[in-house]
């Protein structure tokens, strides 16, 4: 009988510890019809920066299933099959289920499972009926959607799918604009509560920053948000001469550094270098540095172009990735951002705006 429990409680622990093992994971699983045998990825993201975690090969029957050990807060995550994308909310350790056709594989799909993903569901049903009604992929005007999705997200502010919301692009534009006021104020309602309700959730700060940075001074929210807890966002990119460089090195020798997010390629791009020539000339021995991003698919021209500049031209090549633009919410080119004693002051569209905005800080 000793020999047998001898035997057994190996075999005991190690069902214990994969049962452990299990308990701690999430789970996506369901059918793509039409899929068999392609395979997707399965990815995450940091702040709409999204990269691949798993593979997931389709059976032949066309159904699949994946887990991840649970991240220890809610998140979002995607299934890509050929560049079409699926997302999903993911709470704690249960289990969501996607069903859809490779052919429609973003069009004609089902999210179910948990509360969070049924809300998703509705929200992503939502948008789809306002993009089939518009014909085209700017909603930021479109008030009739905003209300609906505002409802949504108030009546969960600090969760997941509130998040989703505010950072939920279509062809590229922002549905809720920081730089619409009243888009702004929905921005804030939701850093608010995830201030208040979860200030270790590492999206915490980024909606902080997202809504500081593009604040006018004639708006105001809670004290729980206070300028003085977000800084900015660092960049590391290596200029002409192939050095990298750091807007945290900068921001540290300048008090007062403008950031540019431009395209070299852009019918604007000489003018602007031009202000921005004129600029440097007259405050940079009073302080100003410029850090700027160029976002060309033309690395020689940039290159070309930017060998000579006085100030600091780093390259965002694709391989970068859209990190920075994300962070700082970029939707428009040219974009500029004031930073001053390492924090974000100021946030500027217009470049006819800039020499005057600039000029406040001296």
């Amino acid at each position: 009988m000793s020999k047998l429990l001898n035997i057994l409680a190996p075999a005991a622990v190690l069902l214990l510890a994969a049962s452990c093992s299990r308990s701690s994971e999430w789970h996506v699983k369901g059918n793509v019809e039409g899929g068999a045998d392609k395979t997707m990825l399965l990815e995450a993201s940091s702040n709409g920066h999204w990269y691949p975690i798993d593979t997931v090969t389709i059976a032949s029957n066309g159904s699949f299933e994946a887990s991840q050990p649970a991240a220890g807060y809610p998140d979002i995550y995607r299934l890509n099959l050929d560049g079409k994308t699926i997302y999903f909310p993911i709470d704690s350790i249960e289990t969501v289920t996607v069903s859809t056709k490779a052919g429609a594989f973003d069009t004609d799909y089902t999210v179910e499972g948990t509360a969070s993903a049924d809300m998703l569901m509705n929200v992503d049903n939502r948008i789809q009926q306002a993009i089939n009604a518009h014909n085209s992929g700017d909603l930021t005007a479109d008030t009739s959607l905003k209300h609906d999705l505002t409802e949504t997200l108030l009546a969960d502010p600090s969760g997941i799918v509130a998040y989703y919301i505010i950072c939920k692009s279509v062809n590229g534009r922002p549905i809720f604009s920081p730089a619409v006021k009243s888009d702004l104020r929905i921005i804030g309602a939701v850093a608010n509560a995830y201030s208040e309700k979860r200030p270790a959730d590492p999206r915490t700060a980024y909606l902080k920053n997202l809504f500081l940075s593009n604040k006018p001074r004639n708006i105001t929210v809670s004290d729980s948000i206070t300028a003085d807890e977000i800084g900015y966002f660092n960049i590391d990119l290596f200029d002409a001469r192939g050095q990298k460089q750091s807007l945290e090195a900068l921001a540290e020798k300048k008090p007062v550094v403008l950031l540019n997010f431009t395209s070299f390629s852009e019918t604007f791009s000489p003018g602007l270098n031009v202000t921005l020539n004129k600029l440097y000339d007259r405050y940079s021995s009073q302080g100003l540095g410029i850090y700027q991003v160029a976002l060309d698919s033309d690395e020689y021209k940039w290159r070309q172009a930017a060998k000579n500049l006085p100030w600091i031209s780093v390259y965002n090549s694709q391989a970068e990735g859209e990190s920075a633009l994300v962070q700082y919410n970029v939707y428009v080119l040219p974009t500029f951002f004031i930073i001053k004693d390492n924090t974000v002051a100021e946030r500027i569209t217009n470049p006819a705006d800039l020499e005057k905005a600039v000029a406040k800080y001296f």
